[in-house]
């Protein structure tokens, strides 16, 4: 290959343009030409290309969010849709593309894919609920967004004897609530993978506040029910709580360190699948080493959590 593309699709996720640097610099030092895709799929469709060079990714590795921009995008789903966006890479001369994104950016890249278009996918979701790999870019920054805001958030708990809901994100997969639950000290952790009785969690604050506790944190993923949801039914019960949603916040900010690395190592090994004309690939961690597999394994397994850290964080939450 001589010409590939890069774009960001669905929601933003810190270490996106860390991935999109890494990329363009990679395919540069191997003398390939980049082409970067503004607006996902939407801008596949639209043409909206634009020649990168390595000034051009300067000083982004530290940024959240994505250059690049992303968008939803319906008609892509379709056939016609799909077709077009090739059609316009054929065009420009772009004979292989990098997709970083979630799970839906997935199915884009495999429809590519069955289309004879060869495509690759960086796995850049807060969520960590892509099938294949230890870790998705930008799970990592989120969760040290949520536990920087559960440790905040215990201080003001702490000083009015108050119990809180904390809302996080992930949406049917509920590492985000795991992970900062366990972290953070949570009292409960309510996640989509596991079942819950609200009973079990009043009889837990109840025996707290019998051994003298007087606040206690409460994260449960969206996936599962809203904060405040689960207020209105904890409240039916006879316990008052706070609900705090930290929303669209998780997926801001300079992405960590692991975040960074993360996808550094990604963004150069979408590259040289490419390089030796390889698509429908999906690149992931598993045990600190850099893997592909093919798109069809994301989609025929499901998201797994560690049971073992689940049961932990009851153990050590009584």
């Amino acid at each position: 290959m001589k010409k590939i593309g890069v774009l960001t699709s669905g929601g933003d996720a810190p270490g996106m343009n860390a991935a999109v640097r890494a990329v363009v610099r990679k395919a540069i030092y191997h003398d390939l030409e980049v082409v970067g895709v503004h607006q996902g799929y939407q801008g596949l469709i639209e043409g909206k290309f634009r020649s990168l060079e390595l000034g051009d990714v300067g000083d982004i590795i530290q940024r959240g969010g994505t250059m690049l921009h992303s968008a939803r995008c319906l008609e892509f789903k379709e056939e016609s849709g799909q077709q077009k966006a090739i059609d316009q890479m054929k065009r420009e001369g772009i004979e292989g593309l990098v997709i970083i994104g979630g799970d839906g950016s997935y199915r884009g890249a495999l429809a590519l894919t069955e289309k004879g278009f060869p495509a690759v996918g960086i796995p850049g979701t807060i969520d960590n609920d892509i099938r294949g790999t230890d870790y998705t870019i930008g799970f990592d920054t989120a969760s040290n967004t949520v536990i920087e805001a559960i440790d905040k958030i215990r201080d003001t708990a702490t000083s009015h004897d108050r119990t809180f809901i904390i809302e996080v994100m992930g949406r049917d997969a509920g590492d985000i609530a795991l992970w900062t639950g366990l972290a953070g000290g949570a009292e409960t952790i309510v996640i989509p993978e596991e079942t819950f009785n609200l009973d079990e969690i009043v009889y837990r604050l109840q025996r707290g506040k019998e051994r003298g506790k007087k606040h206690s944190i409460i994260v449960v993923a969206e996936g599962v029910m809203s904060g405040t949801e689960l207020k209105v039914e904890l409240g039916k019960r006879g316990i008052d709580t706070h609900v705090s949603v930290l929303g669209h916040m998780q997926r801001g900010g300079s992405p960590t360190v692991r975040d960074r690395v993360l996808a550094s190592m990604m963004g150069a090994h979408a590259v040289e699948l490419l390089m030796q004309d390889i698509g429908g690939r999906a690149i992931g961690i598993r045990n600190k080493s850099v893997v592909d597999y093919s798109f069809s394994e994301v989609f025929e397994s499901v998201h797994v959590l560690d049971e073992a850290m689940y049961k932990l964080s009851k153990e050590l939450s009584i």
